[in-house]
């Protein structure tokens, strides 16, 4: 082809190219509204972080869903408190708006506790420029704010008014109440009425580009209790006395570090007790063992979890764990058993990689680089992976570092950043038509 035919066709695929949609004037009054509210949503935010809402402060994490209330009540939503002492926590905020009926319904979903209890050292607000410091700043008050200031922006511009979505902020993410299937029941029925999930965990930064989250891996914990025949340490792995319990253990465990390795797989051990006896104690978070150094291992425990990014590869992965586990050496025995109370996967379905794509529209239309799906072994497990049967995205909350450790911080930048997005986003979701049942 001559220069000018390829110069023709360079030009005619750049008419082809759409160019980004600009604003339209709701999204205008929603980026301005958004701005104009920067100082009332960062006192929200100082205030919110003032109160301790360490997951077992139940008057803390009450107190929180308290103020946050109104915010959602002045907006026309119909709140309510669900208490939780059943499973022994504070409880969850549920906030309802009833829009016209027709569009998709959005469930945003945030969380009201911290990791931080009243006893840590780490409290209060520091400011400085644009980063501020505090227990839950990021995870994820800051993410509960964003929450209220997309919409309150909507509101302004006039999109609320016909979108339907709920709003779930649960008060034990951080350390969940059990059974986890009562914990997590409110939010569960909340998905089923819901069409698309946001969850304002976090925003990911990967070298300082934001980047888009479609997918969350599981968090199972597991226990392996092994038994051998003790017996005096001169006999030790001669047939008649076998190795004991502490190598049984010690067999399982590497097995699993050399035949486990997969993509997205993570498996940990935790804690680890072996002698002649060994015992958890009623947390499963240590215990007690006895023995001596001559005298072979009759019992040996062990505690880890397991992450996966879909059910099958969880599943899969139990089968081939139990399989290492019951080889057994000699004059051994050992068995695994995995919790009920896990968290689920989200996996990186086709309809959040479009939901993904529906942000980078919105990306687009506020003038900011495309967000790449990010890799899910960076996030943690969530509330959201509770209802991954429909389409889902995670991240849309502010960005900051050092989440969960003392000297959290969130960036400032982020609330209005990430509050149009939410905004814009919410907003041409809910006009979406709603799916068939």
């Amino acid at each position: 082809m001559r220069l000018p035919a390829v110069l023709a066709a360079m030009a005619a695929l750049a008419v082809a190219a759409p160019a980004p949609a600009a604003p339209n004037a709701a999204e205008r009054k929603m980026v301005a509204t958004v701005e104009a509210d920067h100082a009332r949503n960062l006192k929200l935010l100082e205030e919110l972080v003032l109160v301790n809402s360490g997951t077992m402060n139940l008057a803390g994490v009450e107190r929180v869903g308290q103020m946050l209330r109104p915010e959602f009540e002045q907006l026309g939503f119909t709140v309510r408190w669900i208490p939780m002492a059943k499973v022994g926590r504070a409880g969850h905020l549920i906030a309802t708006h009833k829009g016209n009926g027709k569009g998709k319904r959005i469930l945003l979903i945030g969380h009201l506790d911290t990791v931080f209890e009243p006893d840590s050292p780490f409290q209060g607000w520091k400011r400085d420029g644009d980063i501020v410091e505090g227990p839950g700043v990021g995870d994820m008050k800051g993410g509960d704010v964003v929450i209220v200031a997309a919409l309150r922006a909507m509101h302004a511009a006039g999109t609320l008014k016909p979108a339907d979505i709920t709003v779930v902020l649960t008060g034990d993410e951080e350390k969940p109440g059990a059974p986890l299937a009562e914990a997590r029941a409110d939010l569960i029925a909340a998905g089923r009425a819901s069409d698309v999930a946001l969850d304002f965990e976090g925003l990911s930064r990967i070298g300082g580009r934001d980047v888009g989250s479609i997918a969350r891996r599981s968090s199972t914990s597991w226990t392996i209790r092994a038994k051998a025949k003790s017996g005096h340490s001169s006999a030790v792995c001669k047939p008649a006395a076998g190795c004991g319990a502490i190598y049984e253990l010690a067999r399982i465990v590497d097995e699993f570090r050399r035949e486990l390795p997969e993509p997205n797989l993570t498996y940990n051990v935790g804690v680890i007790l072996g002698g002649s006896q060994a015992e958890l104690n009623a947390g499963d978070t240590g215990g007690q063992a006895s023995g001596k150094p001559n005298i072979i291992a009759a019992e040996a425990l062990a505690r880890g979890d397991i992450r996966t990014l879909s059910e099958e590869q969880e599943q899969r992965v139990r089968a081939r764990m139990k399989a290492i586990v019951g080889r057994h050496l000699d004059l051994a025995e050992a068995e695994i058993e995995f919790s009920d109370d896990g968290y689920p996967p989200m996996a990186p379905t086709a309809g959040n990689k479009a939901l993904l794509a529906k942000l980078n529209q919105v990306n687009a239309t506020l003038g900011l680089p495309e967000m790449p799906a990010g890799d899910p072994a960076n996030r943690g497990a969530g509330d959201i992976s509770f209802v991954a049967f429909i389409d889902g995205l995670v991240g849309l909350g502010m960005a900051g570092e050092g989440s969960h450790a003392p000297g959290e911080t969130a960036d400032l930048k982020s609330l209005d950043l990430q509050a149009k997005r939410a905004a814009l986003l919410i907003t041409r979701l809910s006009k979406e038509p709603r799916p068939r049942p």
